[in-house]
């Protein structure tokens, strides 16, 4: 094989390619239908064309059978009138009559057995055209079923997943943190709580005592005569007093 020769091979497989890669088999799937239904209607028009031929041929066929048998009567009643020379007559117009008949049987028949293959392979070509429809939608739904699944793949293979998982986990640990945070501050909030209901029953014991303390006093003071000059717990009081007041 030639350079040329092979640079033409390559060029061809390149184009076949290009050519194979463009097709869109819906397009050719209904441009094969309506191809198909063109060469319907050709044919019919050859089936009534050919139907056609056949009729006249039929016509002549039977006009031509139909002078023989006749030709045949006269010539029988010629015979038994007694005229022989008219009975010969009579035959020798029903030999030309067969003769005419015989001519046109070959093609009669021919053309018979044309008409009945016409019509065979009409009905061949519109049970070929009705199953090529049924076959036409069910790849029709193949072809946009694997179209979807296809731009389905594109879209998952778009979409990225580590990215995706790493957003959900810091949104995780964010809620984590605020539910840690608010659980916190009830916490704080309870230990708030709980130190003044503390401090409120430690006041409460101081006032007790405070208050007993009182009561011891008044009933000291009641049992005991009025002192005029101070006493010694008196200075001793206000000593205390003093100091509270200087601390505070």
């Amino acid at each position: 094989m030639g350079l040329l020769d092979r640079i033409g091979m390559v060029a061809r497989s390149n184009l076949n390619a290009i050519v194979t890669a463009a097709e869109d088999p819906e397009k050719i799937l209904e441009q094969t239908i309506i191809d198909m239904q063109e060469d319907l209607v050709q044919l019919r028009q050859a089936v009534a064309q050919a139907m056609a031929a056949l009729k006249r041929q039929e016509q002549q066929y039977k006009q031509a059978e139909t002078q023989v048998n006749e030709w045949e009567r006269r010539a029988m009643l010629a015979l038994q009138k007694g005229d022989e020379n008219l009975a010969r007559e009579a035959l020798s117009r029903k030999k030309t009559h067969a003769e005419t008949l015989a001519s046109i049987k070959p093609g009669y028949d021919q053309t018979v057995a044309q008409v009945n293959q016409l019509k065979k392979n009409l009905t061949i070509l519109e049970s070929k055209i009705a199953e090529a429809k049924t076959k036409k939608e069910m790849l029709k739904s193949r072809i946009q079923a694997a179209k979807a699944q296809e731009n389905l793949n594109n879209m998952m293979g778009k979409i990225n997943t580590k990215s995706a998982s790493a957003a959900f986990e810091r949104m995780e640990e964010r809620v984590m943190m605020a539910e840690a945070k608010a659980s916190a501050t009830s916490e704080l909030g309870m230990d708030n709580l709980e130190s003044q209901f503390a401090m409120l029953e430690s006041s409460s014991d101081v006032e007790d005592e405070m208050m007993a303390m009182k009561a011891r006093l008044l009933g000291g003071a009641s049992a005991s005569t009025p002192a005029l000059n101070p006493s010694p717990v008196d200075s001793e009081l206000e000593q205390l007093r003093r100091q509270i007041q200087g601390n505070s």
